[in-house]
């Protein structure tokens, strides 16, 4: 067998599971994909089946290193990178999910959110957590299942509630990091950057929070225990009997767009990323410091090593992005994702039309839990082009809200960003978001920065790369892309989006959220 070695990465999203393997270059070596179901019960409500995930995880491991001609045994670590907010809970004796993961997307807990507002408590959710109180977190998803849950799924011999048997550790909660880890090695653990997005997790004492665990009734004993995201004493290890063979240490994880920053090499204070998936995610590092937003921007930890200190960021989430695409799919405007550079090209403008794709309601800075999508401006001679255009133009836009708060609050101007995700193949869209926001835009060779930033996690812990140096060093621009629009022109086109936005805003009732 040869003696080239390699490090695995999970990347576990929100449409579905890739597993990567990397080499010594950062490279790929081989990779490969499943989609899992996306499950609608109710209006507002999105689902994932946990059970599901995990047998795509093991199929997209097991074809990527076939596809590789790569031995299990030839992969010092395993790096695990997921969609952050998801929320798992499951029987601690028989590993199975006692309901549907709740995906960040879901909005059911909207009525729970503006409770907690309406009695003062998001000023020192903000305080303690970094974040501004959602649906989208974790913690109003984790009580929910609490109280919500069917027994019936648990050992039939404990009939006892889901939350009574939490309270003995008997039910264990997890975001999907925890889930996988947990599947692979039997070790129930999250690290620092996905408890950070769990709205239960002190981000500054870095430990579970009391009050805010007592304020959501999330009993202590169903807690992952946290780690660093790279972590030397690794979380544990693969079962040598179980689909792979042989003991693989899982090594690193991090939330996909922390993954995101530390693949794209932002290890320093005032470096910037944007992730352009499902949403998209603009992090900012800050260094030691953690931020607090005063322009609607949520302070996150963005990585730990371990025996480090923890480095923050200040992230801008926008909650529908490349979903934007899928839906101009849903509608048949489109019958590729491919096709959207064409046909915004075709046209000169959107023709006055502008696409706000609220449907989930607007994350950072507006935070409007009741905004739905919106088309505004069409008249007759509307065409597709235009509206596939606007969507796009849409994307860029958002951007550009995050990016002046981003400034704003940390008094640091953006000269360039690095950009990575699905999205960033489309040439058209690169360009328009450097024009929009008036910063380079900068797209490495390898692009898939989510799984290679949880690579870099794992195999920093287990000595495959020696320090983060050696990281930069493989860190290769693909292209650049420099403003070329009128300055004016940009801003004038920017302050109509602001228009429509307002349009959007609070459209759902209670009886539609």
């Amino acid at each position: 067998m040869t003696d080239l070695t390699y490090v695995g990465a999970i990347d576990q999203g929100t449409t579905g599971t890739r597993f990567m393997v990397f080499d010594h270059d950062g490279q790929v070596v081989s990779s490969a994909y499943e989609t899992h179901e996306q499950i609608y019960p109710e209006p507002g409500w999105v689902e994932h089946d946990p059970v599901e995930i995990w047998e795509n995880t093991k199929s997209v491991i097991t074809t990527a290193l076939a596809e590789g001609d790569v031995d299990a045994a030839q992969l010092e670590a395993i790096g695990v990178t997921n969609q952050r907010e998801t929320t798992v809970l499951w029987d601690a004796a028989s590993g199975t999910p006692v309901y549907n993961a709740i995906v960040w997307q879901d909005r059911r807990t909207t009525d729970r959110v503006e409770t907690l507002e309406a009695e003062g408590l998001d000023e020192p959710i903000r305080e303690t957590t970094g974040l501004q109180p959602d649906a989208y977190f974790a913690a109003t998803k984790a009580e929910w299942l609490l109280d919500n849950a069917d027994p019936i799924k648990l050992e039939r011999s404990r009939p006892d509630d889901v939350r009574t048997r939490a309270e003995r550790g008997e039910v264990l909660f997890g975001t999907i990091d925890s889930w996988l880890i947990y599947n692979l090695t039997g070790e129930h653990v999250t690290e620092v950057t996905n408890a950070s997005r769990t709205m239960l997790y002190d981000i500054h004492d870095l430990e579970w929070d009391d009050d805010l665990l007592e304020e959501f009734s999330i009993p202590r004993a169903m807690l992952p225990e946290v780690r660093p995201s790279s972590d030397e004493a690794t979380y544990g290890s693969t079962d040598p009997d179980g689909f792979l063979g042989t003991e693989v240490p899982v090594a690193g994880a991090l939330g996909d767009q922390q993954a995101a920053l530390f693949g794209q090499a932002c290890f320093d204070a005032g470096s910037a990323k944007n992730t352009y998936g499902t949403g998209s995610f603009f992090l900012l590092n800050t260094g030691e410091e953690a931020v607090e937003s005063e322009h609607g921007l949520l302070t996150t930890i963005g990585f730990q090593r371990s025996g480090d200190p923890v480095q923050y960021a200040l992230e801008g989430s926008i909650f529908v992005t490349g979903a934007a695409i899928e839906w101009l799919e849903d509608v048949t405007l489109i019958d590729d994702p491919a096709e959207t550079e064409a046909l915004a090209r075709s046209v000169d403008s959107t023709d006055g039309v502008y696409v706000v794709p609220a449907f989930t309601g607007l994350g950072a800075p507006h935070w409007d839990q009741r905004a739905r999508g919106t088309i505004v401006g069409m008249t007759r001679g509307t065409r597709r082009e235009h509206i596939v255009r606007a969507t796009l133009e849409a994307i860029a836009y958002q951007t550009r809200d995050v990016a002046e708060a981003m400034e704003a609050d940390s008094g640091i101007e953006i000269s360039s960003l690095r950009v990575d995700g699905g999205a960033v193949k489309n040439n058209f869209l690169c360009q328009l978001q450097s024009d929009v926001i008036g910063t380079q835009i900068v797209r490495p060779e390898v692009d898939e920065t989510t799984a290679l930033g949880s690579a870099y996690a794992a195999g920093l812990a287990v000595g495959y790369w020696s320090d983060l140096e050696e990281l930069r060093e493989n860190w290769r621009v693909d292209r650049e892309f420099d403003p070329e629009m009128e300055q004016r022109l940009a801003d004038r086109r920017y302050e109509r989006w602001s228009e429509a936005v307002a349009c959007a805003r609070g459209w759902a009732r209670d009886e539609e959220v």
